[in-house]
């Protein structure tokens, strides 16, 4: 009987850390395509680089070819204000 309720117990520990693990890897950033949910984010202009440059290689499998357009575009806009913000004399 202990055996049969140590299963029981380990598979409801095993399908309660799926869907966690699956909502990581194919989850939308809103705050960076729609500017949703963004509480008390603040990142430098390179960490929002990398972060938009991780959801664009998510690809397709996560985003709409017109979230990744959004995105791509997002990504120029950020490398632009980085470029001007190297400009000497800033």
């Amino acid at each position: 009987m202990k055996r049969i309720a140590l299963i029981v117990m380990a598979g409801f520990l095993a399908m309660g850390s799926v869907p966690t693990f699956a909502a990581d890897m194919g989850a939308k950033d809103e705050c960076l395509l729609i500017s949703k949910n963004c509480k008390n984010e603040v990142d430098s202009i390179q960490q929002k680089i990398a972060k938009l440059q991780g959801e664009i290689n998510k690809g397709s499998r996560v985003y709409t070819a017109d979230e990744l357009k959004k995105l791509h575009d997002k990504l120029k806009e950020a490398n632009d204000v980085l470029d001007e913000l190297n400009k000497p004399g800033h």
